[in-house]
């Protein structure tokens, strides 16, 4: 879909996008996805630097519980379940047709 997208169409965009925004903004624009992205990018690296960490803590965690402990207790659904029934068709009310 996108491998379509030639020189044309990009500059058809961007004009698109600095008549919707205007001149002045699109700098504070492109420094805030800018931000994002740095934001992005050292989240992804602290994750993958903690994963190692977790998957250790987790290997440790799924030790058997002792047999002493009480299961946990079920919590009731927040919402209740409605059932939607759709209304007989004509045939269903007069089989006879």
């Amino acid at each position: 879909m996108l491998r379509d997208l030639g020189g044309w169409h990009l500059l058809i965009i961007l004009g698109i996008v600095v008549l919707l925004f205007g001149a002045t903004k699109l700098p504070a624009l492109a420094r805030g996805v800018g931000q994002s992205m740095r934001i992005f990018k050292s989240e992804m690296k602290a994750d993958e630097k903690a994963a190692p960490a977790t998957a250790a803590a987790a290997t440790a965690a799924a030790a058997p519980a002792p047999a002493t402990q009480a299961p946990a207790p079920t919590v009731a659904p927040a919402t209740p379940v409605v059932s939607v029934v759709a209304p007989p068709t004509s045939q269903e009310q007069h089989p006879g047709l």
